[in-house]
């Protein structure tokens, strides 16, 4: 086939004239069924592919920004719920302090009255044995002291000297 010869033909069909632009009736028909083809591939198969995977990821995105939105949330309770607690927790240990703080003053308190307690008696039962012990001292120191005037007595007079009962005071006037 000659091109001229297409091209002449061509003409016929096409009462204006474009030159080398001329379509060629075979060439325009396969091209316009390839085209359409191709369209109908594309409008039903591969477009619709590329709208799903489109829209799924713009439901990945937006649905990502809302579920980071709403972790964002729970994360923003779980911080106030936490600093809760923790202001409970030192406001309890507060209290725990307080109270510990109070039962070792009343522990102090506690062990210094029997502290007290504990000295007075010692106190009170060594007075008592000092007592005791002076009563026997002076029982003892008056008789040794009675056989030693005795006896110096009886050294410087140069005889023996009979015991004689002693005047107390109490008894003179």
């Amino acid at each position: 086939m000659d091109s001229t010869v297409t091209l002449a033909r061509n003409a016929e069909v096409f009462p204006f004239d474009l030159g080398p632009l001329n379509p060629v009736w075979a060439d325009l028909i396969i091209g316009v069924v390839l085209f359409a083809a191709t369209f109908l591939v594309l409008a039903k198969v591969i477009l619709p592919r590329i709208n799903r995977t489109l829209e799924r990821r713009q439901d990945a995105i937006e649905g990502g920004t809302d579920r980071a939105e709403e972790l964002r949330e729970q994360a923003a309770r779980l911080h106030a719920e936490y600093e809760a607690e923790l202001a409970a927790a030192r406001h309890d240990a507060a209290r725990v302090r307080a109270e510990a703080h109070e039962q070792g003053a009343a522990a102090i308190t506690a062990a210094r009255e029997e502290g007290l307690r504990e000295r007075e008696r010692i106190i009170a039962a060594g007075t008592a044995r000092i007592a005791e012990e002076r009563a026997a001292a002076e029982t003892r120191l008056g008789d040794d002291v009675e056989a030693w005037a005795r006896t110096l007595a009886e050294r410087i007079v140069g005889e023996p000297v009979t015991a004689r009962p002693a005047v107390r005071p109490a008894d003179r006037g």
